[in-house]
């Protein structure tokens, strides 16, 4: 329990900020989610249409990271982690043959 006036106002705005992190990172793993099934879509059947959602949806994914990486939702490192997971799925799908190659010399 806080034992002054501004302990009280820092456990406030500490509860406030969890909140509004909560929604952020919700939204985040969301649209993480939906590149990641934009590329099992694609895999599954590849198509002009199923390109562009791919491509949209990271872009999206990749705007959220970087606002969230600078209101200080989450940490650069993993910011830069989660793009370049997305990115590695992203090439794999649509530029198979030049992934393996990649993949097998990092």
């Amino acid at each position: 329990m806080a034992n002054n006036k501004s302990a009280e106002k820092r456990i406030q705005i500490a509860e406030r900020n969890r909140l509004q992190n909560r929604t952020y990172k919700s939204a985040l793993r969301t649209l993480i989610k939906r590149c990641f099934s934009a590329c099992d879509a694609y895999g599954s059947k590849p198509g002009t249409e199923a390109k562009a959602a791919v491509q949209t949806s990271m872009s999206e994914a990749f705007s959220k990271i970087d606002k969230a990486v600078k209101v200080g939702v989450i940490h650069r490192n993993t910011g830069a982690h989660q793009k370049s997971r997305l990115s590695i799925a992203v090439k794999k799908v649509i530029e198979p043959a030049a992934a393996e190659v990649a993949t097998a010399q990092a």
